[in-house]
């Protein structure tokens, strides 16, 4: 079974100095979210399991493009107090959650969060607790028997209970950790059975054993969905600019999973390919302020987002973005974070208090602080 194969490759071969960037990344932005008042009140009420909540609150972590989501956003709340077991146990849950990602194909109204991550948090609490590969395996396998069906309507109300999956995603990888070193067990086409059932239709393919996708994953150097970075990217070679006419020319997934207008919400904003361009033009950067209460009673990034016509180019083979004002174009093939281009995560973080030492210990393989209040 290929969870197996998975499991024994990356028990314990991990890519340190690349897990260890995405690990600092991921406390920046747990760090970032804990500065909301609403994920400290649930964190009070539900412990650290709300750091994933924490981790995706700004919309700011990193993500696997091939996985179609974030590998990392129910592992990382996981490991980052456990420097002997950090990077193990980190690239291990990352490496099952980015393949279940790939075999895992959102239908119209799902959302992807909470839901195969599940199975990346299972195998790294396993190894955490200093479980066997075979409890591993069997915890993925009991995770996979109740992988959660999570829903787009938060977003498209522009409500913040989405911020909730990947919280719930620890909590079942835990569950289903404790679950297989007690000695439960379940089928190894688990994961496999439940794919069918919910999507019939989407592809089995994944990366085989020997592959790290970790390596492969993006690091966001804004706020915001990665769809909208594309047109953002573009957005910014036109800072300044008082244009009559904007048009965004974006691949088909971006249309369908992040084309919100007139946010009204911050969430909303988030995932609005035409709020990033809009606040890119004016302000000249994507910062939490440009997707915060403030930013969206401006009237001017209000009076742009509405200027902006969204269109789909079916001339894209991946992703890009094609921005054009006044009929100059400006187009993007790819975004900053991706490999090859990378972001400088200490800057990414500068403002947070305490950041440099917390990275700097993140760095050297020591535990991090995660217990901010």
């Amino acid at each position: 079974m290929m969870w197996r194969d998975i499991v024994e490759w990356a028990w314990d071969g991990a890519p340190e100095a690349r897990v260890r960037l995405l690990l600092a990344d991921s406390l920046g932005c747990i760090m970032s979210g804990l500065q909301h008042p609403r994920v400290r009140a649930l964190r009070d009420a539900l412990g650290d399991d709300a750091l994933a909540t924490a981790m995706c609150w700004d919309e700011w972590n990193d993500g696997l493009a091939r996985a179609h989501g974030r590998p990392g956003l129910a592992v990382a709340p996981l490991v980052l107090a456990a420097p002997a077991l950090m990077p193990a146990a980190y690239a291990l849950g990352y490496e099952v959650a980015a393949r279940a990602g790939e075999m895992w194909r959102i239908a119209p109204g799902m959302h992807v969060d909470g839901t195969w991550h599940a199975l990346g948090a299972a195998a790294a609490a396993v190894r955490l607790a200093g479980g066997t590969q075979a409890q591993a395996v069997q915890a993925i396998n009991i995770a996979a028997c109740q992988i959660p069906f999570s829903i787009y309507a938060p977003l498209a109300a522009g409500m913040d209970g989405r911020n909730s999956y990947p919280a719930h995603a620890v909590m079942l990888g835990r569950l289903a950790a404790a679950g297989a070193i007690a000695g439960m067990t379940a089928p190894d086409d688990a994961f496999l059975a439940a794919r069918a059932i919910a999507l019939p239709d989407a592809r089995a393919a994944c990366a085989p054993a020997g592959e790290w996708l970790l390596e492969q994953g993006y690091i966001k150097p804004f706020p915001g969905v990665r769809h909208a970075h594309y047109g953002a990217q573009a957005a910014l070679h036109f800072h300044g600019a008082t244009p009559r006419a904007i048009t965004l020319r974006i691949y088909a997934e971006a249309l369908r999973y992040a084309a919100n207008r007139a946010p009204a919400t911050p969430i909303a904003a988030q995932f609005s390919l035409s709020w990033a361009v809009a606040a890119a033009i004016a302000r000249g950067r994507l910062t939490p302020a440009e997707f915060s209460e403030d930013a969206l009673a401006d009237p001017t990034l209000r009076a742009l987002e509405a200027m902006v016509v969204l269109q789909e180019d079916a001339t894209l083979a991946g992703r890009g973005a094609t921005l054009i004002l006044d009929g100059t174009a400006h187009r993007v093939d790819s975004a900053l974070g991706d490999p090859g281009a990378p972001v400088d995560v200490a800057a990414k973080f500068a403002a947070l208090p305490d950041w440099p030492r917390q990275m700097a210990r993140i760095m050297a393989g020591e535990a991090a602080c995660v217990s901010l209040r």
